[in-house]
């Protein structure tokens, strides 16, 4: 029981430094966000919102996915929608740090873990399409929320807030791009 409960502590407190890791959106107090607080408030909007799920989702599992999705973060950092991000090279940087972090646990828990991040980096399943949809529609909501946020630090334009958020959103949660994209509109209506 011993080395069991070592590993889990020696990853629960290596998770911890996700609060070091800093995010390009801002909050309602114009402070940027940490990736645990973003996580935290996904958590929060799955166990709220949903009822706005295109399919029928498992909210515990969404929940699960959304507490370890941005985990990662830790070794490979945040890499912003909107910015002038390596995909390839960033992909390959989290699966590296998802194989070390989770590989803290205990096998078991690892794999099971492992599992779920993949499923969710995937975004093939119903709660993984919801889980990606929440990841995409909060950060927005921030913005609207403190004036512009990163839509103001990147300079982006109403088109290039579409292009790049619409299918993510719409993929798992129709009804909230639906709800949303009006909300936005406005805002690059009066920029």
């Amino acid at each position: 029981m011993s080395a069991r409960l070592d590993a889990q502590m020696a990853f629960l407190m290596e998770a911890d430094k996700l609060k070091a890791v800093t995010r390009a959106t801002r909050n309602h107090d114009q402070r940027f966000e940490n990736s645990a607080e973003h996580s935290w408030h996904l958590a929060l909007f799955a166990l709220v919102l949903a009822e706005h799920a295109d399919e029928t989702v498992d909210v515990a599992r969404v929940i699960k996915m959304l507490l370890i999705h941005d985990i990662v973060e830790i070794d490979a950092g945040d890499a912003p929608i909107f910015g002038n991000v390596d995909e390839t090279a960033t992909k390959a940087a989290e699966a590296a740090a998802a194989e070390r972090l989770f590989g803290l646990l205990p096998a078991e828990q690892a794999d099971a873990l492992l599992t779920l991040w993949n499923e969710f980096e995937a975004n093939q399943t119903a709660d993984a399409k919801f889980a990606k949809s929440l990841d995409r529609f909060q950060p927005p909501n921030l913005n609207l929320a403190s004036g512009g946020g990163s839509w103001t630090d990147y300079n982006v334009d109403y088109a290039t807030f579409e292009t790049r958020l619409s299918p993510k959103i719409s993929r798992g949660a129709p009804k909230l791009w639906t709800w949303l994209q009006p909300k936005v509109l406005a805002f690059f209506a009066t920029r």
